[in-house]
């Protein structure tokens, strides 16, 4: 025991030192000690603040796209939007709602939370180790080929960005969106206290999940509870936001901060200012698998580089 106890300890270690993060889920699902906002931060050169305003213009609706976010009877109405499923790469729904809290899988017992299941849609999953988001199961039932379960999205909240999965559906009477895990809604709000009964209210959360079985992660980063490899979550991630904001031309803008841990600041996004890059990943001239990430574009960690770059004080280099 003692033995096993040292090497996940070593394995923790290397995570947070910014190598691969692979992790014992059951280590982290406590309500107050999940896994660090870094490990599911979205990279700090992609356009946070221009995404953001991107999916506040999308308008093309789909069929079963529209609910409310909550149940009162004159709640507000938040639409799925399919401008973007079409793209070869990057294809995604988007839509913009505020942020309660699901705590269903093996974490069901979480504050507040009185109707939890002991299931989610894929599997138990852990609330306070897997950052997750959930989408009406109308939708989900009409659009099973573009999203089979466990495909990455991205959530912008408070300013940042970060990735989860899509892990549960709402098949409540109404059902209602703009929910995530216990983990992604404390990390998005970290001063707020939010639980199964306590939600975020403003319809200011931006949800973004990617279509298809390439954007699905995979079982080597994931069981049946847990994410056991964020790096590969964070990869994949950066790849596809990346390619969606190559689509829409978003190029101008950055992220106000990427890799901040869950007690951050609580400032509003609309507080990210947009601003010309003049990071070496605009004007990396190298060629790699992974556009954005090669030799010379800026960096936190070695996750944020392509193929076998490594971070060398805040640059992607060979070295």
């Amino acid at each position: 025991m003692a033995l096993k106890n040292t090497l996940s300890l070593a394995v923790l270690a290397l995570a947070g030192s910014g190598m691969a993060q692979s992790v014992d889920g059951s280590e982290f699902n406590h309500p107050n000690a999940g896994p660090p906002a870094s490990y599911f931060a979205a990279a700090s050169t992609l356009p946070v603040s221009a995404l953001k305003a991107a999916a506040a213009k999308a308008s093309d609706v789909p069929a079963k796209a529209t609910y409310p976010v909550n149940t009162n009877k004159n709640s507000p109405k938040s639409t799925i939007h399919s401008d973007w499923v079409n793209f070869s790469e990057g294809a995604a729904y988007s839509w913009v709602a505020d942020m309660d809290v699901d705590c269903d899988g093996i974490d069901y017992h979480c504050k507040g939370n009185g109707d939890g299941q002991s299931e989610t849609n894929w599997g138990a999953l852990a609330a306070y180790e897997v950052p997750w988001i959930v989408i009406p199961d109308h939708f989900l039932t009409a659009n099973t080929k573009a999203l089979p379960g466990n495909n990455v999205a991205a959530v912008i909240c408070n300013g940042k960005m970060y990735y989860g999965i899509l892990g549960d559906s709402n098949g409540d009477s109404p059902e209602v969106t703009g929910e995530a895990s216990w983990l992604m809604a404390r990390t998005c709000f970290p001063d707020d206290d939010l639980n199964g009964d306590s939600g975020h209210v403003p319809a200011d959360v931006t949800y973004i999940v990617f279509t298809g079985e390439e954007a699905v992660l995979p079982s080597s980063a994931l069981n049946e509870h847990y994410i056991t490899n964020f790096s590969t979550l964070r990869s994949m991630g950066d790849k596809l936001v990346g390619a969606l904001a190559s689509n829409l031309g978003l190029s101008g803008s950055s992220s106000s901060s990427g890799s901040s841990s869950s007690s951050g600041s609580s400032s509003s996004g609309s507080v990210a200012s947009k601003t010309t890059l003049t990071t070496s990943a605009a004007t990396a001239t190298a060629t790699c698998s992974w556009k954005g990430h090669c030799e010379g574009a800026s960096c936190s960690s070695d996750d944020d580089c392509s193929d076998n770059l490594t971070c060398n004080s805040g640059s992607c280099s060979s070295a």
